[in-house]
């Protein structure tokens, strides 16, 4: 049986899954047309490999090109106030910065989002020892995670392409055999929809949490600051973290915190501010735990708005957190699209997401997956203009 026929029948047999608390400046000569999505070459990778760029476009003129290179979201043009349209993610031209890149711009993160401390996690019984890649950590998946490899791409429509992905039992250290699946859809009601799908084939057990890892600047000129963007976070509780940006366990209030986003703040506000927790980080780089209130399915988790083009997004998730960053650790040295250097504090990123470290933390909503069940996961960017 085919790793395909594998999903088909695992999403019919299964009824558990993990707890979910639930080239682009290139120009258009050359390009091709398949199941009406626009295709383009996005160069190739060191070993030679062609890889290719999916443009997914509605009718209000909104574009997501989305590269089988990592299941990455390239580019995301959506109109201002007045109807310009600008791409308002951060990226590269072409294959070859994401390859050799350490930013994980656009990329699907796995087969584990963010960090596990030391790389270490013991599950049945058996400890299992990952790949060190963050100081003494293992992050977003480790030195070859999946923003890394190339994924096997299947246009739906002109809106939605889906991408597939086995990882094989061991690869950076993890037990199991993962069939992944994810699915880019970009609705007419000016939503960006990312569907996740994952079964483990018959053998060991594994852990497993996916996201994306897109740098949002809605200004749609990241030589711009986002200490203007005004954010909101469903949370009443973040995770602190450790020295290492490892959570030390504690779910604590934001109430009377610079993590208190459960009105709309600009990110500037308090940033600076004399905290522990924002040294630590160096700006926001935290785990907010969702107030999502027992309810199923999609709730919303963020909104973001900027108000000189008047673009906002909000982010409703089926996951029980989400990961606030700030680009701290962006210092203009990484050259992306255009040639535009990526500046300190150029970007926001809201990765939904189970917790970090979840494997060491058994108060934490479990990211176990067991032989035979199957990882669901759903995240919308819904976008307007005020």
């Amino acid at each position: 049986m085919n790793r395909f026929a594998r999903f088909l029948v695992l999403g019919l047999i299964a009824a558990l899954s993990i707890e979910t608390g639930s080239a682009v400046g290139q120009s258009e000569a050359g390009s091709a047309v398949a199941g009406k999505i626009r295709v383009t070459s996005f160069g190739k990778t060191a070993d030679g490999t062609e890889v290719q760029l999916y443009v997914l476009s509605n009718k209000h003129g909104l574009e997501a090109a989305i590269t089988n290179f990592g299941a990455t979201l390239v580019s995301l043009k959506t109109p201002d106030r007045q109807g310009k349209l600008a791409d308002i993610v951060l990226g590269y031209d072409n294959v070859t910065g994401y390859e050799a890149g350490k930013l994980y711009f656009g990329g699907s993160i796995g087969r584990y989002a963010n960090r596990i401390a030391k790389g270490t996690f013991t599950l049945d019984g058996v400890t299992y020892h990952l790949a060190i890649n963050d100081g003494a950590n293992h992050l977003h998946g480790g030195l070859r995670g999946f923003n890394k490899v190339i994924w096997q791409a299947k246009p739906l429509s002109n809106r939605a392409i889906e991408l597939t992905y086995t990882s094989k039992d061991g690869e950076e250290g993890y037990p199991g055999t993962l069939d992944v699946k994810v699915t880019y859809t970009l609705t007419d009601n000016d939503e960006l929809r990312i569907d996740y799908l994952a079964a483990l084939e018959p053998g060991k057990d594994t852990v497993v949490n996916l996201t994306n890892h897109s740098y949002f600047n809605l200004t749609g000129d990241p030589s711009n600051s986002i200490l203007q963007h005004v954010v909101t976070i469903n949370s009443s509780r973040f995770t602190p973290v450790d020295a290492t940006l490892i959570p030390t366990g504690e779910m604590r209030p934001v109430k009377g915190t610079p993590f208190d986003f459960t009105t709309a703040t600009a990110v500037g506000a308090r940033i600076d501010q004399p905290d522990e927790q924002l040294k630590l980080g160096k700006g926001y780089d935290h785990n907010f735990v969702l107030d999502r209130n027992n309810a199923k399915g999609l709730v919303k988790a963020a909104e973001v708005y900027e108000p000189a083009s008047g673009r906002a997004m909000a982010i409703y998730t089926t996951e029980p957190g989400v990961q606030f960053y700030t680009a701290n650790y962006l210092d203009g040295s990484a050259v992306g699209k255009g040639g535009q250097s990526y500046g300190f504090r150029s970007a926001v990123c809201l990765e939904t997401q189970h917790f970090p470290d979840s494997p060491n933390h058994p108060a934490f909503p479990t990211t176990k997956l067991r032989a035979g069940q199957r990882y669901m996961s759903t995240t919308e960017y819904r976008f307007s203009v005020r």
